[in-house]
């Protein structure tokens, strides 16, 4: 209780320094904000709290220091799907696996924001002209992590980013790097990560700079039990085209195969309150899987539905 009783007073002191921030600083002089779209519905179902939790195969987005905590005779493959506002999709795919002799871990990843063929109009013909074009991002990468002691790991991650509008698209490529520390007293952990290090991208003559974010927080055991357990996750972050942000989150598990989330991002332009629920169970003598929900309410936007699947061997 002492420690959720400090995790909601920090909260308290900054929230309310964040509401007087003019949230509209730099709005729309970044490219590329697909970037800043989260993956999987762990880390969606508890508000997006996630840089000091990231311990999966999500972690390739979250915290690249975070897949070094996969088991090291273990592979992990996450599946992860959005339905995002405006009839949009929003998909990721990423492999963690070991190297004999290599120390660490590594990963291969790929997300994408995509849309419906859409039917071509010109000003001479208006109801169309019977063909159609489409728009989508996507980013491909490789992560590299290990853990230089007991407590401390380190991630970097590699990645090209694609953008392309009917017959015309641009290429950049981007760097994250992330660390991840065990404090070693109530489960506590303290996440960071720089995302997004790169140049700027070029397309249709005109230059945008990719939104570069610095993440820090930290995640807690709560409560802890035989057959339970609460972990609290707070988070912190600052985008180059909008004022600092917070975001509040916790997990719940019973019996380590029921999972209850809930959390909240504040000063987000279009988030609010999330929820979630996950499964893990097995589906091979030596396989486990986890089968993950989550809500997020985008407000003004309607709400945005994540589904993940996640295969451990």
């Amino acid at each position: 209780m002492k420690r959720l009783i400090a995790l909601v007073g920090l909260a308290a002191l900054l929230v309310p320094g964040l509401a007087q921030a003019d949230i509209f600083e730099k709005v729309g002089t970044f490219g590329g904000q697909f970037l800043k779209i989260g993956v999987g519905a762990r880390a969606a179902g508890m508000g997006g709290a996630y840089v000091a939790m990231a311990d999966d195969a999500t972690a390739v987005f979250w915290n690249a220091a975070g897949i070094a905590r996969v088991e090291a005779d273990k592979s992990q493959l996450s599946l992860n799907h959005a339905n995002w506002p405006a009839e949009l999709s929003y998909d990721q795919v990423g492999y963690v696996f070991h190297m004999k002799k290599i120390p660490g871990a590594f990963a291969v990843h790929a997300r994408a924001l995509t849309m419906a063929p859409m039917e071509e109009t010109t000003a001479f013909q208006p109801l169309g002209t019977g063909k159609t074009f489409d728009a989508g991002m996507m980013s491909a990468g490789i992560t590299y992590a290990r853990s230089f002691t007991d407590k401390f790991s380190a991630g970097v991650t590699v990645n090209t980013i694609h953008t392309g509008l009917a017959d015309l698209s641009q290429q950049t490529f981007a760097v994250d790097i992330g660390t991840l520390y065990d404090v070693g007293a109530a489960g506590m952990k303290i996440g960071m990560a720089i995302q997004n290090i790169g140049s700027q991208e070029k397309f249709i003559e005109r230059e945008a700079r990719i939104p570069s974010i610095f993440r820090v927080g930290t995640t807690a055991t709560l409560l802890s039990g035989a057959d339970q357990k609460l972990t609290g996750s707070f988070e912190f972050s600052h985008p180059p085209d909008n004022s600092e942000r917070v975001n509040l989150g916790a997990e719940y598990a019973f019996h380590q195969y029921l999972f209850l989330r809930g959390g909240y991002a504040f000063n987000y332009d279009t988030e609010g309150l999330a929820g979630g629920v996950g499964f893990h169970f097995p589906v091979s003598v030596a396989g486990m899987a986890d089968l993950d929900y989550s809500y997020t309410d985008m407000l003004d936007l309607g709400a945005a539905h994540r589904f993940s699947l996640r295969f451990q061997f």
